[in-house]
């Protein structure tokens, strides 16, 4: 149950004039070994560099305060780009020294740099013109982005809207990306309407930094009370526009109805069948009525709203609180599960009756902060840990000896590879202290952000490949 951010202290912008809080692009050089947390460690005079081979794209942010939780927001620029610069819209919720001045951040973050890299097809011809109309059609704008490993300082532009306490989690409904819910640590759930602040944006000049200190005062749609304590589990159906469940630290989670484009109905009775404190919830993403949620109890409850307000399976998930868990909208019978004693899982809701389980990993030597499968690939998650790793794992891949010895064989006199890495892990992305959630971006294929007590990172791995849609598909 790792989720408090330990004295928070606000960010200093070090940023240019026109970011009003842009990123980094200070990036070092090639590293000769690769290091591992909790495994290996720092000799004097020893120190931790980046890889910049290793990211397509990497920037470093921060809106003020830290932010246990932000959202991205579906836009209105392409339902899939691949191209830089690129333009993301985010909303946040900060965990300030004083009460008083939390906020919701609505920001904007343009003229993100990077190297495009083409989609693959999923089919490909056996003469390989299908990889030469590819790599035709690449782009040499990426060169004149920067240039390989290079990073242009992004800039941030961002909207404040005061908020009554530190908020625990913030979403955004798919739906109206406008409309967010937020959970504060005053035991309230509320319910807003950021369309102005998104206009503002959207209108704002790419260059021109605004909003960065001033405080804006704006009355939420709804503020509900009725939970009888703080909460983080919040989740908006991705099949319904305006469904809402919250769950707290009392084991109660309650189902909000929308009964009209500004007001909603919360059922009095809540969801009772946990035992202990609801850490999340997430709506099925093929069944209206159906949604899981995991608790502090080490379990991971399926419910069905239209059964009553018991749960119609319960999965005994791990040995210690389950902190977070995501549902695979891509393959709807997976849902992945992290726990505090830094272990995640993957379970098939087709073998209730059994072991559901079909994956286990210990990687990770903390908690587990926040856990989801990639938007565009069925069988990639993105993990973060309290160790202040994030890291991505391909469960599709499987140990290859003889293609292994090669791999080494070429590497041999460029870096050290530990020998005891899980094949599935893809990558590991370090540099943040304290990271508390991720989310990848639906639009923008192999693109992740993180928050943590340092602030932001959006990131595009170079190795992450996103195969374009089948014909039939």
């Amino acid at each position: 149950m790792a989720r408090s951010l330990k004295n928070p202290k606000k960010r200093k912008n070090k940023g240019s004039k026109k970011g009003g809080g842009a990123s980094s692009s200070s990036i070092p050089s090639l590293p000769t070994k690769v290091w591992q947390p909790g495994v290996d460690k720092l000799e004097e005079g020893e120190e931790l560099q980046c890889d910049p081979s290793a990211y397509n794209s990497l920037h470093a942010f921060h809106i003020g305060w830290p932010c246990l939780s932000f959202d991205i927001l579906h836009d209105q620029l392409g339902l899939i780009r691949t191209g830089f610069p690129q333009t993301v819209y985010c909303i946040a919720g900060t965990q300030a020294e004083k009460a008083p001045w939390n906020y919701i951040g609505v920001f904007k973050l343009s003229k993100i740099s990077g190297k495009r890299r083409d989609l693959v097809p999923r089919r490909h011809d056996d003469d390989g013109d299908g990889d030469d109309d590819m790599d035709s059609e690449s782009s040499s704008d990426d060169e004149a982005e920067g240039g390989e490993g290079e990073s242009q300082p992004s800039v941030l532009q961002l909207h404040k809207v005061a908020h009554e306490g530190g908020v625990n989690r913030i979403r955004a409904m798919a739906q109206n990306p406008h409309i967010c819910a937020s959970w504060a640590d005053t035991g309230r759930v509320q319910i807003w309407d950021l369309s102005a602040d998104l206009n503002a944006l959207a209108e704002s000049e790419a260059d021109v930094s605004i909003g960065g200190s001033t405080l804006l005062s704006r009355a939420p749609l709804i503020k509900f009370g009725g939970h009888k304590d703080e909460g983080y589990a919040l989740d908006w159906s991705p099949l319904v526009s305006g469904r809402l469940l919250s769950g707290d630290c009392k084991n109660c989670i309650y189902l909000w109805e929308p009964s009209s484009s500004a007001t909603w109905n919360v059922d009095p009775s809540p969801f009772i069948g946990h035992t202990a404190s609801v850490e999340d919830l997430q709506w099925s993403p093929t069944e209206p009525d159906v949604f899981a949620s995991c608790s502090v109890d080490w379990t991971i409850a399926i419910w069905d709203a239209r059964r009553g307000k018991s749960p119609a399976a319960v999965i005994k998930a791990h040995k210690a609180d389950v902190n977070v868990i995501s549902w695979n909208r891509l393959a709807s019978c997976m849902i992945a599960s992290g726990s505090d004693d830094g272990t995640f899982s993957i379970h098939d809701l087709r073998q209730l009756q059994g072991d559901s389980r079909v994956a286990h990993f210990e990687y990770h030597k903390l908690p587990i902060t926040s856990i989801e499968w990639s938007p565009h690939e069925p069988s990639t998650l993105a993990v973060s840990s309290a160790d202040n790793q994030l890291t991505i794992w391909d469960l599709s891949l499987e140990k290859d000896e003889e293609e292994e010895a090669e791999f080494k064989a070429q590497i041999k006199e460029k870096v050290d590879v530990p020998e005891d890495l899980p094949p599935q892990l893809l990558f590991v992305h370090q540099g943040q202290k304290d990271v508390k959630e991720l989310h990848w971006h639906g639009q923008i294929p192999g693109m992740l952000m993180s928050t943590a007590a340092d602030g932001f990172n959006i990131l595009m791995p170079s190795n992450i490949e996103n195969t374009l849609p089948s014909e039939n598909s």
